[in-house]
């Protein structure tokens, strides 16, 4: 390859009266630069120009070298379309060169080798790991799994990131986002929006254990317990062995920020014991504790690696009553934080909330103990005079870093003067470091975490200002560094393999759901994310954050899903080829969730499996089915096989709540929409809670011939559970403006709620606090497609939440669909009652059929939203809040609606400037009640309850 490179660059050099000075020879030169200059790759395109670099003219071995810049080694290169090219430039070759054989060279490669291995007969064994591999146990396993994943990422090791983030720019002595505020975002908030709700998820449900070196938990709340602190939430128990001082230095936490170049793992002391075979009689530690408020937490742990180690340490998470049980690895990976999972605490401090260590093993050794921590937290790492301010999940991953343990050359190769160099190298630097040592690092000093792959998650710039023209996916990667090997001596044509398989994957999953993608180049380049990492590695530039018809599928959720799952994919097949193994991808969530109810309080679940049109594999083989009762989490899950059902027995006046997930050989889905069940044996009523809340959807989008943009005043959206990715509300829609596409800032940093897909839970909760009903639930589509009657309820509450036609989303939603609105009728005329309640329960209704079901059935007609900013609504003996402003407490309906009545339905609930919000009527044959919000959006359980107490008697009680 040296030499190969000195006679190319030599060649490149001469001038241009040295090609030849026959005729021949300047017919060839010029074909050959017209042929190069026009190139155009099939199904992609170059952003700047190809052309011909040099050529090479051999007469004794008559062989012609021909050398074409790096442009044209941005394509991806398949069999096929090297044999094209082969043939065109065959056909430019004339006169005395007519029968000479010739190369193509770009990027210093013959354009053979640029061949990705998934496309070869035969594939380059110097670019896969062969016999390298590592075989012990993971780092992280979660032993309460009720599935084993045989062909997909189980053991797995990966590292994952979102691109950039908030920090301290030492010129300026202040913070800021490394990437400008554009369409109500920022690169470096949207990218986090993929990786983190949806990437990372996709890849654990595979069996993959992911590290990132960004907090990867959105949320505020930290609580540390350690046995350098309080005793009170630190625990010991001796029943075996003694617990004593490791050898080294552990955590230990201090209010007030952290400087530059403190390391809180060496601050404090770690505790360690010798393991014992007994079940029955062991010691244990402890962590308890005092949760700030109910909610979703993340658990970190920390220990210290020792030479007698050992690799199965039993840790246990006691979460609202629950357990999950882990086997941790600690032979790898000490003095830094291992993420565990994301489990519900209740407030306080209660044992049944709680981590727990204990020394029991099937290994002769130690096990060791240090810190825990729960929750995501504020950065704490000061900079200047100051703390960044913002959530840590929102900080460049320097800062974590230090946080979690990373020694100063880790996260700060520029001397604390450049942390914006600092946040780049940091990333690919703590990949190294911790898997220094590993068979796929075996070189280098590390902690010997087998992370065999590193992906980099960027959006990009490019503007076409037409607002149609899409720029597309690039991909990066780097090859002719270190001699061209990884830290293996693997080829590092193993990361343009995956970089070009990206890059693939998304413009081939892009162009079937949603009919267009552009496909850019393959950018093999310098660039620290791709250069540093010592396994293979590679960026994706998802798309133009500074295009417009790229961000109206960037800002919709179910792009972004699509996008990762597309990522998923390949990383998946990816890693399977690298190692020569079968892969199965994970199947699609069930649908058409539904539960019954017989009269002695057996339950039967039902869904349908979801077949993947593009990945024959991912059919499901079975379901997990996730059970929670009411004060409690959910559980680890039971499984089901070759059926779509299962039934359990409900205890008489409890609350269930229920989920499902399909799985297969390559792991699980996401799981469908959590339905509620209660089972009351002297039930006064039977009452059917319908799911019909399943938009996800951008903001409202703008449109004209001058204007483009993003609207959150008029519609905000609607994410998947909570997000950060909002900056601030769009300022510039002009398209013909320099500072086109500006926002503003007011939102950052805040995690603003989302659709939870749990609201029937909330309704659930009110019913059975309104009295003894027997409950059961249902998703809208499980309805429509008739597989519940619906005549054997006496009540029927539909929610509505923010469903609506909003004409931008990439899925079709409406409030009630014709099939809907025709069972919803004869249901009516069967003598039911219904509740019915939505943000846009009116206004959505826009057809001639749409107003008829609203005026005939509900008895109401849609009037204009209510956007005041009062969020006071009253009726029914009572005054309560709504969720009327965006925040991180609960969704919000910015929109609800004005409703009137019409005949003899009458107005029961007003908002604050009078207006309607709810109507009521009362029938000789059934009765109905409308919210023209939706029911889960008011604030206060109490006012929740008592409000459906007053709607259940007023529909079913008559009263």
């Amino acid at each position: 390859m040296k030499k190969l490179t000195l006679i190319l660059l030599l060649v490149c050099m001469l001038p241009k009266g040295t090609y030849g000075q026959t005729t021949d020879d300047a017919l060839l030169r010029n074909r050959l630069e017209s042929y190069f200059s026009h190139y155009k790759p099939i199904g992609a395109q170059f952003l700047r120009r190809a052309h011909l670099s040099a050529c090479e003219i051999d007469t004794t071995e008559r062989n012609i070298t021909i050398l074409a810049n790096e442009t044209f080694a941005e394509q991806a290169f398949t069999p096929q379309s090297v044999e094209r090219i082969e043939q065109e430039v065959r056909k430019l070759l004339v006169g005395q060169y007519a029968d000479y054989s010739f190369s193509i060279l770009t990027h210093n490669r013959d354009i053979h080798e640029l061949i990705p291995n998934r496309l070869r007969e035969k594939p380059d064994k110097k670019r896969q790991w062969n016999n390298i591999d590592y075989h012990g146990a993971p780092w992280v396993r979660n032993v309460s799994s009720p599935i084993s994943i045989r062909h997909g990422l189980d053991g797995r090791h990966v590292a994952l990131w979102a691109s950039h983030g908030y920090y301290y720019n030492i010129a300026k002595e202040e913070w800021e986002w490394q990437r400008p505020r554009l369409f109500a975002t920022s690169e470096d908030l949207y990218t986090q929006t993929i990786v983190v709700p949806y990437l990372i998820p996709m890849l654990e449900n595979a069996g993959a254990i992911v590290f990132t070196p960004r907090e990867r938990v959105w949320q505020k709340e930290e609580i540390i317990v350690d046995n350098d602190g309080s005793k009170r939430n630190y625990i010991e128990a001796t029943a075996s062995n003694k617990w004593k001082n490791t050898p080294n230095s552990g955590f230990a936490f201090h209010q007030g920020p952290y400087v530059d170049g403190e390391n809180p793992f060496q601050a404090g002391t770690a505790r360690m014991v010798k393991t014992t075979g007994s079940k029955t009689r062991y010691s244990l530690v402890s962590y308890q504790p005092e949760f700030p408020r109910t909610g979703k937490y993340a658990v970190y742990v920390s220990y210290q690696t020792l030479p007698n180690s050992i690799d199965d340490a039993h840790y246990t998470v006691w979460h609202r009553g629950e357990r999950t049980e882990f086997r941790i690895n600690q032979r790898m990976g000490g003095g830094t934080w291992v993420y565990l999972g994301t489990f519900e605490f209740d407030k306080g401090y209660s044992e049944f909330n709680r981590i727990t260590l204990t020394n029991h093993s099937s290994k002769n050794g130690v096990i060791t103990t240090d810190a825990v921590r729960f929750g995501g937290g504020m950065g704490n790492i000061q900079r200047g005079d100051w703390v960044s301010g913002m959530p840590r999940a929102l900080e460049g991953a320097r800062y974590y870093a230090q946080w979690a343990g990373m020694p100063y050359s880790v996260y700060s190769s520029k001397n604390g003067q450049d942390d914006y160099g600092d946040d780049i190298n940091a990333r690919s630097n703590m990949v190294n470091y911790l898997g220094g040592g590993s068979p796929f690092m075996p070189d280098s000093a590390g902690l010997h975490v087998p992370i065999e792959l590193s992906l980099a998650v960027h959006s990009d710039a490019g503007l076409r200002r037409d607002g149609q023209s899409l720029i597309g996916t690039l991909s990066i990667c780097t090859t002719d560094f270190n001699e061209g090997l990884l830290g293996s001596k693997v080829s590092r044509l193993a990361s343009r393999d995956y970089a070009d398989a990206l890059l693939d994957g998304i413009v081939t999953d892009m162009r079937y759901k949603y009919g267009k993608w552009n496909r850019r180049e393959i950018y093999d380049r310098n660039y620290s994310e791709t250069r540093q990492p010592d396994v293979p590695s590679a960026i994706i530039e998802t798309l133009s954050h500074q295009n417009f018809a790229d961000m109206r599928y960037a800002l919709d959720p179910n792009f972004r899903f699509t996008l990762a799952r597309s990522l998923y994919k390949t990383t998946l097949r990816f890693m399977s080829e690298m190692h020569n193994k079968e892969y199965v991808v994970t199947p699609l969530a069930p649908t058409n969730f539904r539960i019954s109810l017989d009269n002695k309080g057996m339950a039967r679940l039902e869904w349908d499996g979801v077949d993947d049109p593009q990945e024959k594999t991912a059919s499901p083989s079975g379901y997990i089915i996730y059970k929670g009762i009411e004060g409690m989490d959910f559980d680890n899950g039971t499984v089901v096989r070759s059926r779509n059902n299962y039934e359990v027995r409900l205890e008489p006046g409890l609350l269930y709540h229920f989920k499902v997930a399909a799985f297969n050989d390559g792991g699980k889905s996401f799981t469908t929409e959590t339905l509620s069940a209660v089972y009351q044996p002297e039930a006064k009523g039977n009452i059917l809670i319908i799911n019909g809340f399943n938009r996800l959807s951008s903001p409202a989008v703008r449109f004209s011939d001058t204007e483009q943009g993003f609207d959150l005043d008029e519609d905000p959206g609607v994410t998947r559970g909570c997000m950060p990715g909002w900056m601030g509300r769009q300022l510039n829609f002009n398209n013909n403006s320099r500072s086109f596409g500006d926002s503003g800032d007011e939102m950052a940093g805040t995690f603003l709620a989302g659709n939870d897909f749990n609201y029937v839970s909330t309704h659930a909760k009110a019913i059975v606090a309104a009295g003894k009903y027997n409950i059961v639930s249902a998703s809208v589509k499980a309805v429509e497609s008739k597989q519940l009657p619906l005549e054997q309820f006496d009540m029927i509450d539909l929610l509505l939440g923010l469903e609506r036609d909003d004409a931008h989303s990439l899925v079709y939603y409406k409030t009630m669909k014709p099939t809907l609105q025709h069972l919803l009728r004869q249901y009516a005329n069967h003598g039911g009652s219904l509740l019915v309640s939505g943000a846009y329960v009116g206004s959505d209704m826009k057809s001639d059929e749409d107003k008829n079901m609203l005026a005939e059935v509900l008895k109401c007609q849609s009037a204009s939203p209510y956007k005041a900013a009062n969020d006071s609504i009253t009726g029914m003996g009572t005054t309560f809040d709504f969720y009327h402003q965006m925040n991180e407490e609960h969704y919000a309906a910015t929109a609800a609606d004005v409703i009137n009545p019409v005949g003899k339905s009458f107005a029961a609930m007003r908002y604050a400037d009078g207006q309607t919000a709810a109507v009521a009527y009362q029938g000789n044959d059934y009765r109905a009640l409308t919210m023209g919000f939706p029911f889960e959006c008011i604030k206060s359980d109490k006012k929740r309850n008592t409000l459906m107490r007053g709607m259940i008697n007023f529909l079913i009680n008559r009263q």
